[in-house]
């Protein structure tokens, strides 16, 4: 096993957000090359599933009519 540790310093929150979302489409795409990389950092499993949604899981919209006598 090989170990790197990166320190980030400076990085506002969504410069963060998106380096650890970076780093996780590393990790995926060097699976299947059987590289198993393993991500620790706060709130990881948050960050994560915050930024891979597409939004329409957890969004509630509602119905507009297509009556249009009522206008």
């Amino acid at each position: 096993m090989k170990t790197i540790t990166l320190n980030v310093e400076g990085a506002s929150q969504g410069q963060w957000s998106t380096f650890v979302l970076e780093l996780n489409i590393m990790k995926r795409m060097w699976k299947s090359y059987g590289v198993g990389v393993d991500l620790k950092t706060h709130s990881l499993k948050r960050i994560i599933a915050q930024g891979t949604n597409n939004g329409s899981d957890n969004i509630k919209r509602r119905t507009v009519s297509t009556n249009t006598s009522n206008r």
